[in-house]
């Protein structure tokens, strides 16, 4: 079975309703990559409303470590504006990856 890592904005404007937002539509591509048979991790969900519990390099260590682990990963839409995000594709690039563009949050076709 492939590992997906699911890569895209978390904190936005850093407001309790954007982060919602983007861990609801991470929860989504989640969702449907499970169906589609891959194990999944989403980082969103990992470390879901932990801000502040630690440095923000140390999340985003953690997530470069699970990306390395990951076969595949899915950029969420305009990913490019989140800087974890952009560091996570790089990441990506450097080591090879699959890498899967999403156009749409959640859809589940």
């Amino acid at each position: 079975m492939q590992v997906v890592y699911i890569s895209g904005a978390y904190r936005g404007n850093k407001k309790p309703d954007t982060i919602y937002e983007n861990i609801y539509k991470a929860r989504l591509v989640a969702k449907k990559y499970w169906a589609r048979g891959y194990a999944v991790i989403c980082p969103h969900l990992n470390t879901a409303f932990m801000d502040g519990a630690c440095e923000d390099n140390t999340w985003l260590d953690g997530d470069l470590e699970l990306l390395n682990r990951s076969d595949i990963i899915v950029m969420l839409p305009e990913w490019e504006q989140s800087e974890g995000a952009a560091l996570e594709h790089k990441e990506a690039m450097i080591l090879g990856k699959s890498i899967i563009y999403e156009k749409e949050n959640g859809n589940c076709s």
